[in-house]
């Protein structure tokens, strides 16, 4: 691969740091150079704790260049997490910056994994081979960094169906200059919003990830550099919605937000704040190289939920989530029934790294099940309703948490959301709900109540509130509902019938 490196530039809007074609490619020459002295090769596995910034992109390219494997690693794990991490994937090295912690290069150290710095390379330059299709590309942790690791094995070859199905979908057009404010740890940011773009020769803007400081600057940053297309997660838009002045400049042309669904409602904010119609969920999963579905023409009507059709990939809807039985037609759902959602590309990872039981779990004759509930509507598109996971059986009654989410989050004070189950002695699950309000008064509670019950049936209603400060997300600005439950479960929720009395009192 890449016997033609017809990259674009790099730039760092935050540091002013650019690199053009050619010193990339000098760059990547004499990273190359540093690894062949140090004896990687073929089949190696390279852990990298540090990310976002022009030498990233060099040393994966270089890691490439020997047929070795890449595992972009979270900067801010701990030496706890990075050990746990060494112990499933045993790397032959690492590489870190000069952010990397101390304590992190000490349980490298300590592990027997040799370390360089990325600034560590010296002027040398050799010619050598290249990466084979069927060779392992990268290795991405979607989980396990404190007990059992999932590593997800992508190959060259699945690397690039993922890249060339989007180029036959979207084009390269409107990804001229493509800002990644996202980790480049995992699939959305690297895979689709740098490598996508960057490989095929567009600009890419490369920023610290999920730095509010930065997201008040979008608009202004969108304008200085003309920004064409940014991809991003819900929880960075809520805070540019609300924090930074929209661009000015009309340069942007396509947008894409992972994750987690868009509501009808910020959707159409982010088409305002943007400037563009071109707005869309790109539904993305780490095994199936991210960006799996989505709109081609994002022009539509906005609708809560809304994916789209597949990029290179077939979309079923069944009626069951067993891998461990032949799957037939028969099992899929009719038209607007919700149902467990699988995908079938050839962009789907090799599987999970040294795992063969996660990943006959997950796949059957090469068909991905996602975990995600969702329904075929009458124009074939895939609409999502929610994690399987995610969902509260309150006394036989499947309720989805990103119902209630969407709800909520076009109340006026209301910036960020989580619903989650709680168990229930009568129920067996009842629904909970953490929420940040800009006015925590208890008439602004009182008001986002008589909201929610106008809009959502009886038993949607959450039982239990918490208004909090922040609500908790992982590295990949995801919400672990899970982690949020907890994280209520260890503050008092507020006197909700108490507020609400004291309404009816006056």
């Amino acid at each position: 691969m890449f016997l033609d490196l017809n990259v674009g530039q790099i730039v760092e809007p935050i540091s002013g740091r650019k690199w053009t074609q050619e010193e990339i490619h000098h760059e990547i020459a004499k990273r190359t150079a540093r690894f062949q002295r140090h004896g990687l090769a073929r089949g190696h596995r390279v852990f990298m704790p540090f990310g976002n910034r022009l030498e990233f992109f060099a040393e994966l390219i270089a890691i490439w260049r020997l047929g070795a494997c890449a595992i972009p690693i979270d900067a801010r794990l701990t030496a706890y997490e990075i050990t746990t991490l060494v112990g499933a994937a045993l790397p032959h090295m690492a590489v870190v910056d000069d952010a990397t912690d101390s304590s992190v290069v000490d349980a490298l150290a300590a592990a027997g994994v040799a370390t360089v710095n990325t600034t560590d390379t010296g002027d040398e330059e050799v010619s050598v081979g290249m990466s084979l299709l069927d060779d392992d590309a990268l290795i991405l942790f979607t989980s396990g960094s404190t007990g059992a690791p999932k590593g997800v094995v992508h190959t060259h070859r699945s690397l690039r169906a993922r890249w060339v199905s989007l180029r036959d979908h979207l084009g390269v057009e409107a990804f001229a200059r493509s800002l990644c404010m996202l980790p480049t740890h995992f699939g959305h940011g690297l895979i689709c919003n740098s490598l996508y773009p960057w490989l095929a020769g567009q600009d890419l803007y490369i920023t610290p990830p999920f730095r509010p400081d930065i997201i008040m600057k979008l608009g202004a940053m969108i304008d200085e550099h003309q920004i064409t297309f940014m991809s991003s997660v819900p929880s960075i838009w809520r805070l540019a919605l609300k924090l930074s002045r929209p661009p000015q400049g009309g340069s942007m042309r396509r947008v894409h937000c992972g994750s987690a669904p868009l509501s009808a409602h910020v959707w159409e904010s982010i088409r305002k704040w943007t400037g563009t119609q071109q707005v869309c969920n790109s539904y993305g999963i780490t095994e199936t190289g991210s960006w799996v579905a989505g709109l081609n023409d994002a022009s539509c009507a906005a609708e809560d939920g809304l994916i789209g059709q597949g990029w290179g990939a077939v979309i079923k809807v069944l009626n069951t989530d067993d891998t461990s039985k032949p799957l037939d037609s028969s099992m899929e759902c009719p038209v607007g029934e919700s149902g467990y959602v699988w995908l079938n590309t050839p962009a789907l990872m090799k599987g999970y790294f040294q795992r063969d039981d996660l990943t006959s779990k997950a796949v059957n004759d090469g068909w991905f099940l996602t975990g995600d509930i969702g329904l075929i509507d009458e124009n074939g598109q895939l609409v999502l309703r929610g994690r399987e996971r995610d969902e509260i059986n309150k006394g036989g009654m499947k309720i989805y948490p990103s119902d209630v989410d969407t709800v909520v989050e076009q109340f006026e004070h209301a910036s960020d959301v989580c619903t989650f189950a709680l168990d229930d002695e009568i129920y067996g699950q009842n629904v909970a709900m953490a929420v940040v309000l800009s006015k925590q008064d208890d008439a602004t509670i009182r008001s986002l109540y008589q909201w929610m019950t106008g809009r959502l049936a009886e038993p949607k209603m959450p039982q239990r509130w918490w208004i909090v400060e922040d609500i908790p997300r992982t590295s990949r600005g995801k919400i672990n509902r899970d982690q949020v439950k907890q994280y209520c479960l260890e503050r008092d929720a507020i006197d909700l019938v108490g507020i609400l009395s004291n309404e009816a009192g006056a």
